[in-house]
């Protein structure tokens, strides 16, 4: 059977709060723990009125606490933001904690606006590649966990708390360069099918092809992680879907709002031009009953050679979410 997952980001919906979107993604960890998902991942994004958690790290912790198998991790922490050893340190104490039941998810972008990306780094002096220390920020991070090269100046230091190995790492992409590069170092990789501007198997084809076993992985990890709503039907599936795709649609216009109603989404008057926008997205939102799903993600898991799928799905209506992803778990 393929392994499911989940991705979450908080969504804050319309006519209701950040802080209940935190409760309603506890809420929701405590019942794919009982269906059997793999993993349980949580973003991080800063400055956004529709996404409640800017710190994966404080969540991972939270939800490991309140479930007992599920593996939990960051979808991902934005190294860019953040010194290596922090990041080391901080996942070191959540292994300690749940042992064997962390994951470490890294990503390249900011997660957030220019402005604020600015005030998250404005003490940092730019590097020699135009600002872009990523490269740079992911070898410190592995060697604090592998040891650092004679000579190096932070060779002395050792990471807290001590004796305790780092989790499983996973880098993350929408492109072919986060593929190559998870497969270069041995690491796991999860493309970002719900957002991405490519289609997903050329980079999950080339990161299983080119992988290259290290002290970081043995095998590879290829993840998937895709957008979808579930329902008992086709139609109904398709109306619940309609809030995601107005929220998508504003978007793609600099609008981050709230997950709209139903009621709200289904009452806007869609342009021409918007209904052709929504209809090219298609292939980003996997909306059905549990046959139609069962076929399309079969199909898409196949074509890309993933080992996992992880689903992340945008209902305003949290017992139409937890639904979906119990209608998910029983295919």
């Amino acid at each position: 059977m393929l392994p499911l997952s989940v991705l979450d980001l908080s969504f804050v919906s319309s006519g209701s709060t950040p802080t209940q979107a935190l409760h309603d993604t506890l809420a929701l960890a405590r019942q794919v723990d009982g269906l059997g998902y793999r993993r349980y991942w949580l973003a991080e994004h800063h400055a956004l009125p529709n996404v409640a958690s800017p710190a994966p790290e404080i969540m991972i912790g939270q939800i490991a606490a309140a479930t007992h198998r599920i593996r939990v991790g960051s979808g991902g922490i934005m190294l860019p933001n953040h010194a290596p050893l922090m990041v080391a340190e901080r996942f070191r104490v959540l292994e300690a904690l749940f042992p064997g039941r962390i994951d470490l998810g890294i990503g390249r972008a900011p997660g957030t606006d220019g402005i604020t990306a600015r005030a998250l780094r404005r003490r940092e002096a730019p590097s020699g590649q135009g600002g872009d220390d990523f490269l740079d920020r992911l070898q410190e991070l592995i060697f604090w966990d592998g040891g650092f090269p004679e000579g190096h100046p932070f060779g002395r230091i050792e990471a807290s708390p001590a004796g305790v190995p780092m989790p499983p790492l996973f880098l993350l992409g929408s492109s072919d360069y986060s593929a190559q590069l998870s497969a270069q170092i041995g690491a796991g990789f999860a493309f970002a099918q719900h957002f991405a501007g490519i289609p997903a198997e050329g980079p999950m084809r080339a990161y299983r092809s080119g992988f290259t076993p290290s002290r970081l992985g043995a095998e590879p990890q290829a993840i998937l992680a895709v957008a979808a709503i579930c329902a008992e039907t086709d139609e109904e599936a398709e109306r619940l879907a309609s809030s995601a795709r107005l929220s998508t649609l504003r978007r793609e216009r600099g609008e981050y709002r709230p997950l709209p109603s139903l009621e709200e989404a289904l009452a806007y008057p869609y342009t021409p031009s918007e209904r052709a926008r929504i209809e090219q997205g298609r292939d980003r939102l996997h909306v059905g009953s549990p046959e139609t799903l069962r076929a399309r993600l079969t199909a898409l898991a196949e074509s890309t050679g993933a080992d996992e799928l992880m689903i992340v799905t945008a209902v305003p209506d949290q017992k139409a979410r937890h639904d979906s992803y119990r209608l998910l778990a029983q295919l």
